[in-house]
């Protein structure tokens, strides 16, 4: 009993109560990290300070994720890796390299993800160079750009990443 009520006073220090804490809900949480591919801790913050409201929450992380990634910048990318995409007709091919600080990260499922999906991005549109590239619609959802898409993978690899150059080539006109 002694330790509830530590606990108690604890969370309301910080404005909240044990039934807030406690009715954030197993398939919310799970939802906001699928939708968002933050951490498991980061959504239970998100939804903690949104207390329970699914949209606030998802705002928050959006914004604390271009917050991590603002941090970020500048920071040196002396690893990464080179992504090649041939499209399925054989008449465009796409190489383009894409940078992070470390190769550990270089390594992973996410970093290799966003690599093949910046080949097929640039596939797909013909960008003249990385900064026309940042300013475009995701393919996939045109509701974020490029530059977002990075920015998140940013805030969940928690390295900078940036593109270096790339090339697409192309028998068709």
């Amino acid at each position: 009993m002694r330790v509830f009520k530590q606990v108690e006073r604890f969370l309301t220090s910080f404005g909240m109560t044990f039934d807030n804490v406690m009715n954030i809900s197993l398939n919310l949480l799970k939802k906001l990290r699928a939708e968002t591919d933050a951490g498991v801790a980061d959504c239970r913050q998100a939804l903690e300070d949104a207390r329970g409201d699914y949209k606030k929450a998802k705002k928050l992380l959006l914004e604390r994720g271009v917050e991590k990634a603002a941090k970020k910048e500048g920071k040196e990318t002396g690893e990464g890796i080179i992504e090649s995409y041939i499209h399925s007709t054989g008449k465009v091919g796409v190489l383009v390299e894409l940078r992070c600080e470390t190769d550990f990260v270089a390594r992973t499922d996410d970093f290799k993800k966003l690599a093949h999906e910046l080949a097929l991005q640039i596939a797909a549109i013909n960008p003249k160079n990385t900064e026309e590239l940042l300013k475009t619609p995701y393919i996939r959802d045109a509701s974020m750009t490029i530059e977002a898409l990075i920015k998140s993978t940013i805030a969940k690899l928690g390295e900078n990443i940036t593109v270096g150059k790339f090339h697409r080539i192309s028998l068709t006109p």
